[in-house]
């Protein structure tokens, strides 16, 4: 066990094993744990580890106690962390460590996040939109290893996720209706599709009540099978209302 040990897991790059504190048993990461206990590792409870390469039993540290072989090129003391060198840094707001350069990041309080800064002043605030669920997948994001993706409309996907539904053609925030990507060029394409497909005498003049997702507008406007324009903002992200 300590061979396969001394490199980590699928996870994290590692030469230890974490004792939990829950079960008191030894596993390579907290999430090797979560896979098959039916209950959860608290990181911040850990207090002790195995060296992987000399069994010794210590407190959670760095470098081994027995040997002095390094555990990881990171190591965090509140997290307890151990893991190849990614630029990690603890973000005190989030709880949590997060994969850097810290540089490159910002916290922002409302979201209660850390961001990429080239969307500092840039995104739609939510307050605490991290801690929700990621609508696609139900699973956790603000602990997630899978980076955020940030929607127009301030909600927060895994980036996995957001890939995924794009190349199944879903454009919709699934949690507020909002288009989640810039489709100015697919409303203009929408235009000529519509013009160049009149509809038919007994359904022409027909008008229906839409509302729109992306700015809430209610109108009135044209019937059309390949959709209704919103007369606010343009958007064909609409609803009969």
């Amino acid at each position: 066990m300590a061979a396969v040990a001394a490199a980590g897991c699928q996870h994290y790059v590692r030469k230890c094993l974490l004792k939990a504190p829950c079960c008191k048993k030894f596993y390579v990461c907290r999430l090797c744990h979560d896979d098959v206990e039916s209950h959860t590792l608290d990181r911040f409870g850990v207090k002790e580890v195995k060296c992987a390469v000399c069994d010794c039993v210590q407190e959670a540290q760095q470098v081994c106690g027995g040997c002095g072989v390094t555990f990881s090129e990171y190591y965090c003391q509140i997290c307890h962390l151990y893991d190849r060198d990614r630029k990690q840094f603890h973000c005190q707001p989030c709880g949590i460590c997060r994969i850097g350069p810290r540089e490159k990041f910002f916290h922002c309080e409302k979201c209660n996040l850390c961001l990429a800064n080239d969307l500092q002043g840039k995104h739609k605030c939510v307050e605490n939109v991290s801690r929700q669920d990621c609508p696609v997948c139900m699973e956790d994001i603000h602990t997630s290893r899978i980076g955020a993706h940030v929607m127009p409309c301030g909600h927060l996907l895994h980036k996995t996720c957001f890939e995924l539904m794009c190349k199944n053609g879903a454009y919709r925030c699934p949690l507020c209706m909002h288009s989640a990507l810039n489709m100015e060029e697919y409303w203009e394409e929408r235009d000529i599709e519509i013009a160049q497909s009149p509809m038919p005498p007994e359904f022409k003049n027909r008008k229906v009540k839409i509302l729109c997702n992306d700015c809430q507008h209610r109108c009135t406007v044209d019937f059309h099978v390949l959709g209704m324009k919103c007369s606010g903002c343009g958007s064909y992200n609409t609803s009969q209302d």
